[in-house]
């Protein structure tokens, strides 16, 4: 019997994306099933909000001291890696609103055309490529993916965000609270730290 990891993943975590190439690698060794899962993180609950324009200099800022070193740990630590597999990051300069392009994720699964769609949109917001939160933006990366885009519009606003909130509310009754987090056999991994044991764990199986 197939086994199958879900995976819950946003568009503008730094870490969900360098977890992405690790994720589809367990699929290709372990034979393993990828159920992939919007879950949009509200970041300045725990971080604080800001803006900062094109030379760095912050517009806007809700963030003290102590959450303001651990943004900039955060993505200094995912260049590190994100050098490792020849990624680009850079940081967003504001707090997206990720559900619009969330809601892409389901609307490529529809057509089986989710992972051009899910490569694409994360190398385009890392790359500041992708305004995330413009619905005719995302439905122009639908396009480019190959997806037929037709009614993204209305789907995005209408059953697409109805569903993402279903999805985010089943995982957050379940106990998932960030990303990237792997679900194997009911058991919960949050982080790509994870991933050796989850590959252990498939191994064994």
């Amino acid at each position: 019997m197939t086994k199958t990891v879900t995976i819950y993943s946003d568009y503008k975590s730094p870490y969900a994306y360098l977890a992405v190439g690790a994720a589809y690698q367990l699929a290709e060794d372990f034979g393993v099933e990828l159920d992939w899962r919007p879950y949009t993180l509200d970041i300045p609950a725990y971080l604080g909000d800001a803006k900062v324009d094109e030379a760095g200099t912050v517009l806007h800022a809700e963030r003290n001291a102590h959450q303001w070193r651990r943004v900039k740990y955060s993505y200094m630590d995912c260049r590190r890696y994100a050098g490792l597999q020849g990624l680009t990051i850079l940081g967003p300069r504001k707090i997206f609103d990720s559900r619009v392009v969330n809601t892409a994720m389901l609307f490529a699964q529809a057509q089986d055309k989710f992972r051009p769609l899910h490569d694409m949109a994360f190398e385009r917001f890392f790359r500041r490529e992708l305004e995330a939160e413009d619905p005719a933006a995302v439905a122009a990366l639908l396009t480019e993916a190959g997806v037929d885009a037709t009614g993204f519009i209305d789907y995005q606003a209408g059953p697409g965000r109805a569903e993402l909130d279903r999805i985010q509310r089943e995982a957050e009754e379940s106990g998932v609270f960030g990303v990237p987090t792997f679900v194997l056999d009911g058991e919960i991994f949050w982080g790509r730290e994870h991933l050796p044991l989850i590959r252990d764990l498939l191994a064994a199986a």
